[in-house]
């Protein structure tokens, strides 16, 4: 849920910080006193399009902070891994926004410079704004698929699970077979390209590990004064009268004598004695060592020029020389392919026949589950519908396979166009008035009726997305009476799953109110300002009888703005 919400220097708004609670917070206020632009700041927030004209005359940035409590198993967590960005266990995420005078939006999340696409992501699955200029996720057919597969996540996890490898490997050898199957110029052009490729690499000679073996001689040969004085120092100090070795030796011979006198002495003897031999070992070897040392200039420009010729192929063909000999392997693959194209076309068309039968058939089985599931989503929301007195409209969710062209797949008879989720169409279709065709949601005109249809939507679907913060911004308007009453029942359904912020002018939505939050403008030194205040219980009253009745108070408006308010608790006990 949206805890806490910082703005300051944003549009009338000096600076005014909320602290939101669970449950439904309700902001009411006069037109104009600054309700739509806190919604402004919050859509901003969720990576909104900014504008310089959101900057307070006077200052130089706009600044917007908004505080984020998340459950552990919330997807927020996951879109953080993706992004890079740490979200500790407390489950707090900080979503920041800057808009500067200069037009430049600088976006953080907990603390991490991101892009504006990347609050984006966040902010999608964080808040649902909806007002009734907007196009939400609910109106858009595009989007329809993912609601109703959300509506049935348990159930089709498994079978998506299994279509999307099904799928990956059937776009995986359909490219290629296109890649394979290109006009003739095309494929001449790239055999040329990988024949010379193969040839360079080829007259390379390159041998595994060979770049780490020449840098390692190349710094030896680099440093052979210091490698040269290093091993004679050690040599000198080992091995000379009077040296290391000689009194390791007497120590050795020491320790002998008198071995026979004492058992520990003799274990510290026999110790002392494999020191000396591998010592002597060792001063052996770095003799052999400075014997073999020598410096070879000519050796020294072989390797430059060697490793220089690496270096030139490991630009085009990878960052090791493991790398390009890997490259080289599948360039001769490829070089194959093409010089045996009707071969290998034959070989990938057969693989595609039996991976598109494979993936269409468990798109079908989704395809069934979806249709299973569509019956019941449409009950669920005529009843929704009905309680908003919508008795007489119609919906249905529209589960068709997508018919594809003749060069598609071929399945039971006809051609299918796969796609990430099957092959599966869903349409939210309804008609508020009997005998009329149904329609797509995106096309119902009536303003008080899209409420209704969204209210109804938004009931069913909110407990399915997970999102953390329902925005309503006057989604009420256009309706009065039981209609607004039962809006207002809806609304407050609606935040016993989520967190709901709700922009209103009904009083029936401002009674169901948790939180009540008033906005209103104040003008100091010629200066206007937002002032946000939190109702107290008897506040609610009196700002409920202003909805009412406008400015003036009367005893007659307050009793029915009590009366309202015994009702909403009623209701919310019964809930």
């Amino acid at each position: 849920m949206l805890t806490e919400l910082s703005i300051k220097d944003f549009a009338i708004i000096n600076q005014v910080s909320i602290t939101f609670k669970e449950g439904l917070t309700v902001l009411t206020g006069e037109t104009g006193a600054g309700k739509s632009i806190i919604i402004d700041a919050i859509q901003l927030l969720s990576g909104g399009r900014g504008s310089v004209e959101f900057v307070r005359h006077g200052t130089d940035k706009a600044e917007i902070e908004g505080l984020f409590t998340v459950e552990a198993t919330h997807p927020v967590y996951q879109k953080g891994r993706q992004f890079g960005v740490e979200i500790g266990e407390d489950g707090m995420v900080v979503l920041q926004r800057v808009i500067t005078r200069q037009g430049k939006s600088i976006c953080r999340v907990n603390g991490k410079l991101v892009t504006l696409g990347i609050l984006r992501e966040f902010g999608s699955i964080l808040i649902d704004i909806h007002s009734q200029h907007e196009t939400q996720s609910l109106m858009n057919p595009d989007h329809h698929i993912d609601l109703l597969d959300m509506f049935i996540i348990d159930e089709l996890t498994p079978s998506l699970e299994e279509y999307h490898q099904l799928y990956s490997n059937y776009q995986t050898v359909k490219k290629r077979y296109n890649e394979l199957s290109e006009n003739e110029q095309e494929v001449a052009q790239r055999l040329d390209l990988l024949e010379f490729q193969l040839r360079e690499l080829h007259e390379a000679d390159l041998r595994p590990f060979e770049d780490e073996e020449l840098e390692e001689e190349r710094k030896k040969l680099m440093n052979y004064e210091k490698v040269y004085q290093g091993i004679h120092d050690a040599y000198n100090a080992l091995y000379g009268e009077q040296r290391g070795l000689d009194w390791m030796s007497l120590a050795m011979t020491s320790l002998e004598n008198t071995s026979d006198y004492d058992n520990q002495i003799r274990k510290l003897s026999e110790e002392m004695s494999n020191s000396y031999y591998v010592m002597e070992e060792l001063t052996f070897q770095l003799s052999t060592q400075m014997a073999e040392l020598e410096f070879d200039p000519e050796r020294l420009n072989d390797i430059e020029s060697r490793l220089s010729e690496l270096n030139r192929l490991k630009k085009k063909y990878g960052q090791t020389v493991e790398d390009m000999l890997e490259y080289a392997s599948k360039i001769e693959e490829e070089i194959d392919e093409i010089k045996n194209k009707d071969s290998h076309l034959s070989k990938l068309e057969e693989q595609i026949t039996e991976l598109g039968k494979d993936a269409a058939l468990e798109a079908k089985n989704i395809h069934d589950i979806r249709t299973k599931a569509s019956k019941h989503l449409a009950n669920l929301i005529h009843e929704e519908l009905t309680d908003l007195y919508l008795e007489k409209a119609s919906f249905k969710t529209n589960v068709e396979i997508k018919e594809g062209r003749p060069d598609d797949l071929e399945f039971e008879g006809k051609h299918v166009r796969l796609h990430s989720r099957g092959f599966d169409t869903v349409t939210f279709l309804i008609t508020t008035n009997p005998g009329e065709p149904l329609k797509s949601l995106h096309k119902v005109a009536s303003g008080g009726e899209m409420s209704r249809i969204m209210l109804a939507l938004k009931r069913i679907f909110s407990r399915h997305q997970g999102i953390t913060s329902v925005i309503f911004d006057e989604v009420d308007t256009g309706v009065s009476g039981r209609v607004a009453q039962a809006i207002a029942e809806k609304i407050q359904g609606i935040s016993s799953d989520s967190q709901v912020l709700c922009i209103s002018h009904l009083p029936q939505v401002a009674a169901m109110a948790d939180t009540h939050i008033r906005i209103e403008k104040d003008v100091t030194n010629d200066r206007t300002s937002t002032v946000v205040t939190e109702l107290s219980e008897n506040d609610k009253a009196d700002e409920i009888s202003r909805m009412i009745s406008g400015a003036e108070l009367t005893d007659t408006t307050i009793e029915h703005a009590k009366e309202l308010l015994t009702l909403a608790t009623k209701h919310k006990q019964n809930a």
